[in-house]
């Protein structure tokens, strides 16, 4: 993000919620839903081949599956 120059607030304003919440979903607390992935890839010019790498990437799944514990 800070190398596009885009803030917290850039990502809430396009998924339409608020920054707060866009703050939890980026740091893996609330969960993210594949329309919000894709708006987010838009945002960050994320090329499709590379949507799994910062969406699906081991070491989040395993962060998610312990906070779930």
């Amino acid at each position: 993000m800070a190398e596009l120059q885009l803030t917290q607030k850039d990502v809430a304003k396009v998924l339409n919620i608020a920054q707060s919440t866009a703050n939890q979903k980026i740091n893996n607390i609330r969960p993210m839903d594949l329309d919000e992935a894709e708006k987010i890839c838009d945002l960050l010019k994320i090329k499709p081949t590379e949507f799994e790498i910062y969406f699906f990437y081991k070491e989040s799944c395993v962060m998610q599956q312990n906070k779930e514990a």
